[in-house]
């Protein structure tokens, strides 16, 4: 039998009379994806041991609406992101971390000018202020002295500057970081973005998440690590492809910090 995790809903802390110090946006993929949720658990559990009060929509979640968008319906995109303003604005919501990064994208900058104004964070830059602040302490645990190269996600990278934070968490596991060829502002996409993750690619001589999979695996790594849903399944089917399961395995930064001290 699984564990049960509590994650309490900004409704239960409304009736309470309380505010969360961080709404959690848990996004499609971590909500669905049975894959993904396990990355979501991972962020939960972190979250409890660094005692922050946290809440999730729940049902009243909707999605961003970023595939709508990038795939060129913005009446959709705004029908949706509308919707979600008014059920935060609804709730006071202030501040909102979420663990994919076409979400953080979204919310970020793209519902300001919709009426949404939330200060929105990446789980890798939160998880990062928390050890700052000594909220939560990670040792190397099992990754120590492992090969792990880091996947930059283009929504978080290129479009929003994050390089450090990742990066910063998988070192404090006392692991190797080993980067491919193409990293950082050079990074090469997984194949996902743009809504490209609900269709099948164009006819070509390679497809690009085999070509990013392959940058990874000549890196020598143990460990790819991914901050983004969309990533971590582009970087796993790569990895079947590559015939290398069991071998090499892809993580959520979330995960492995996680799985270091096995909570």
């Amino acid at each position: 039998m699984s564990e049960r995790i509590k994650v309490p809903t900004v409704a239960e802390f409304i009736a309470q009379d309380k505010q969360p110090e961080v709404l959690f946006w848990v996004g499609c993929s971590g909500s669905f994806d049975d894959r993904s949720k396990k990355i979501t658990k991972a962020f939960v559990k972190l979250l409890h041991k660094a005692g922050v009060e946290f809440a999730v929509l729940g049902a009243e979640e909707s999605c961003t609406g970023d595939p709508a968008k990038r795939a060129g319906n913005e009446f959709l995109f705004q029908m949706q992101a509308m919707m979600n303003i008014e059920t935060l604005n609804g709730y006071e919501i202030k501040r909102i971390v979420t663990a994919c990064p076409h979400c953080f994208n979204t919310l970020k900058n793209e519902y300001p000018e919709l009426g949404g104004n939330y200060e929105v964070i990446h789980h890798t830059s939160f998880l990062k202020d928390l050890i700052a602040t000594g909220r939560l302490t990670i040792e190397g645990g099992k990754f120590k002295g492992k090969k792990i190269t880091y996947h930059d996600p283009c929504y978080l990278g290129r479009a929003n500057e994050i390089y450090e934070a990742p990066r910063d968490l998988i070192e404090k596991l006392d692991a190797a970081l080993v980067e491919m060829k193409r990293s950082r502002r050079n990074g090469l996409c997984c194949g996902a973005g743009g809504a490209q993750m609900f269709k099948e690619p164009e006819e070509g001589k390679k497809d690009i998440n085999i070509e990013r999979t392959d940058e990874a695996l000549e890196t020598g790594a143990d460990i790819i690590a991914a901050a983004c849903p969309f990533c971590n399944t582009m970087m796993s089917d790569g990895i079947k492809a590559a015939e290398k399961e069991g071998k090499v395995e892809v993580l959520d930064v979330a995960e492995l910090i996680a799985n270091a001290e096995d909570l």
